[in-house]
Formats: structure tokens, C-alpha cells, sequence
């Protein structure tokens, strides 16, 4: 458990922390005038392996053989020069910091870090950090991976095993309370799907369309098919015959299928590899897919005296949003063009023919 420091004085800039896998949803802008919550947990770190910030050069610039080497198979707006492995934390997990005045970029609920590291350390006026609070950005604070090193702080924990995150009963809803803020003044609460879930979903829709190889793809009934059949539909041939998607993973039967919707473990970000290791598998969030393998099935009729402890509450369900589910398609396009898979001409016709009117009618 490393506390983060400033690397010109050796100030002590974070509280100790628990590396833990980048969230998938790390860089995601999700509304307009949207207040998302903490990006991290308290007292856990993540290390972003892209590089970030400036420069960045657009893809007319870039040779594609350059593109390829970083990973990158297919067009993008601008790829960053910046330097990789960025750490991010929680806000509140930073201390030692002031604000630079100059640097508070920001559109109207708070900081967007367009000018840079915009926190100093107290002590030496070094820049370290970036914080980002504004509307339709998760918050958070970035290190600067050349202005910050690590000091260990005592013995490295094990990661909790499959079966201790199974009985934990960590699980991410589908639906959540989102608020909208205008000026600092609140509009609304509203029931809306989890932009977690869509931006796992953008993710793992890539790595569907992947393994298809061009076929129809089926996916179990349920939140399962909310998330990805509509637009599986609309992107692969309906014709048969059809490969099976299913979730897999501790606690789950064998499943008899040719896509395999695993775990990610939370910590390593290592997916789960039990069960046939020549079968494809599409990582998920592991909160999500505790969600997808054992969902909550809603309470038939009203309970009477104490509630049984598999059930929350005996009011009617949250209502449905207004919109259909979509997955995020900042999250897909990202993963899809650093799939080699999307070399395959296939794969490229159906990412070169999503135009503006499909993006906005299916993501």
C-alpha cells in the first residue's frame, strides 16, 4: 500500500492506497450538466498504461504503421503523445496540494483539467496533479506520473480469490439516480440507466462483434439482451446459424456456449480463466457481471412482517427510463479500433458504415 510523493521535495501528497483495476469508465463523459460521482473508491489507485495530455497529433498525421505499433488498428479523432501511466485517486485521498490559479479550466460545475495539471504541491509550487470535478466527468484526481513517485508503506495484500468477491455480494445496478445541475442550481433527480453499465457494455460489445467472425450473435434473455441484443441485431447478419453468449464464472454451472461473459477481477484486472480455456471470452466489470450471472429477481407480492434477507425492499420497482438501453460508443470505438480483429475487412465495413443516424439510434 504505496502513499504517493512529490518527486522535487518528497512531500507526501496521498493517503495510502490499494492498486485496483482502471475502471472502465474512466474517461467517459456521460450528460450535459450531469454531476457524476467519485471516479475511485477511497483509498485505491489506478494506473492508466495510455499515454495522456498533450500533445496529441490527429490521424492524418500519424502513419498507420506507427498507429499500429501503439496498439491502435483503425481511425481515430487524435491519438495523445503525452506520457503514459497516469494515477488516479479519489479527490478527497490527496492532500499537500493548492489549486494553481491559472489553470482552472472548466465549463460550469467545476474544473475539466483542459489547461493541464492544475494542483502544485504546498511545499515546493511543483505541479502534480490534475482535479477534475465538472459536470459530465467522473471525479478525480490525476497524478502526474513524472512529478509523483511511490513510498511503500508496509506488506502488500493479497487480492481477494474469486470465491471471497462472489460472497462479498458486490454487485452494480442497471438502473441508478442521476442528477442534473444547471449553474449550480438542481433541475432534477431521474431514474436513468448506470453509465457504468453502458460504458461496459460499449466495451464488451466490441469484444462481441470480435469474436461473432460475422455471424449472429444470441444473448440470454434479461438485462443481458437489454444491453447488447438490439444492437447485435442491427450490426450482424440475422441469418443462422447463431454463436451463444452466456455468462461464466465462479459460482456459475459450465455453460454451453461459444462466448463465454466473464468476470474481471477487480483488483488485477486479470478475467476469469476457469472452465474450457479454448472458448472465447468478453471480460466484464465484476460488478456487472455479478449482476448479469445472479440477478435480483423482483418480489412477486408484498411482504408481510420482516423482510426475508434476499430481498430489499417490497415497494414497486424503480420505473423504466425514457430512452432504450445504448452502450456507450465512446467506450466501443476506443476498444474496437485497438482489437487487431478489426483489420478483418468485416469487421472494418461494419465500423466504417455506423454513421451518425446509426451511432445516435443505437449507442
Amino acid at each position: 500500500m504505496p502513499v504517493f510523493a512529490c518527486s522535487g521535495c518528497d512531500t507526501e501528497l496521498t493517503t495510502a492506497l490499494t492498486r485496483v483495476a482502471l475502471p472502465v469508465h474512466a474517461h467517459q463523459r456521460y450528460g450535459n450538466a450531469t454531476r457524476l460521482p467519485t471516479l475511485m473508491a477511497s483509498g485505491t489507485f489506478a494506473v492508466d498504461p495510455e499515454p495522456s495530455g498533450p500533445p496529441s497529433r490527429r490521424w492524418a498525421e500519424i502513419d498507420p504503421r506507427e498507429a499500429a505499433a501503439r496498439g491502435v488498428h483503425a481511425p481515430v479523432f487524435a491519438l495523445s503523445y503525452g506520457d503514459p501511466g497516469a494515477i488516479v485517486v479519489a479527490p478527497g485521498d490527496i492532500h499537500g496540494t493548492v489549486l494553481i490559479p491559472s489553470k482552472t479550466s472548466g465549463y460550469c460545475c467545476g474544473l475539466d483539467g483542459g489547461d493541464g495539471p492544475n494542483l502544485a504541491c504546498e511545499v515546493c509550487d511543483l505541479p502534480v496533479a490534475t482535479r477534475i470535478d465538472d459536470c459530465s466527468y467522473w471525479q478525480s484526481a490525476w497524478l502526474d506520473p513524472k512529478a509523483v513517485r511511490a513510498l511503500p508503506t508496509g506488506a502488500k495484500a493479497p487480492p481477494p480469490t474469486w470465491d471471497e468477491l462472489l460472497a462479498s455480494g458486490e454487485s452494480t445496478p442497471p438502473l441508478e439516480v442521476i442528477s442534473t445541475w444547471n449553474g449550480g442550481l438542481r433541475l432534477d433527480h431521474r431514474w436513468s440507466w448506470s453509465p457504468r453499465w453502458e460504458a461496459a457494455a460499449g466495451r464488451a460489445l466490441a469484444h462481441l462483434l470480435a469474436a461473432s467472425d460475422g455471424s449472429a450473435v444470441i444473448v440470454p434473455t434479461g438485462m443481458a439482451a437489454e444491453a447488447f441484443q438490439r444492437v447485435l441485431d442491427a450490426l450482424l447478419p440475422a441469418a443462422p446459424p447463431a454463436l451463444r453468449a452466456a455468462p461464466a464464472g465462479p459460482g456459475l454451472p459450465n455453460q454451453d456456449a461459444e462466448i463465454l461473459l466473464v468476470p474481471e477481477h477487480p483488483n488485477t484486472g486479470t478475467p476469469w480463466d476457469g472452465g474450457d480455456p479454448t472458448t472465447v471470452r468478453v471480460p466484464l466489470p465484476f460488478g456487472i457481471w455479478r449482476w448479469l450471472a445472479f440477478p435480483r429477481p423482483d418480489l412477486p407480492l408484498l411482504a408481510s412482517g420482516r423482510l426475508p434477507d434476499d430481498v430489499l425492499r417490497d415497494d414497486p420497482a424503480p420505473p423504466r427510463p425514457g430512452r432504450l438501453f445504448g452502450p456507450d460508443w465512446d467506450v466501443f470505438h476506443a476498444t474496437l479500433v485497438r482489437l487487431p480483429a478489426v483489420r478483418l475487412p468485416w469487421l472494418r465495413a461494419i465500423l466504417d458504415d455506423i454513421d451518425t443516424e446509426t451511432r445516435h439510434r443505437l449507442f
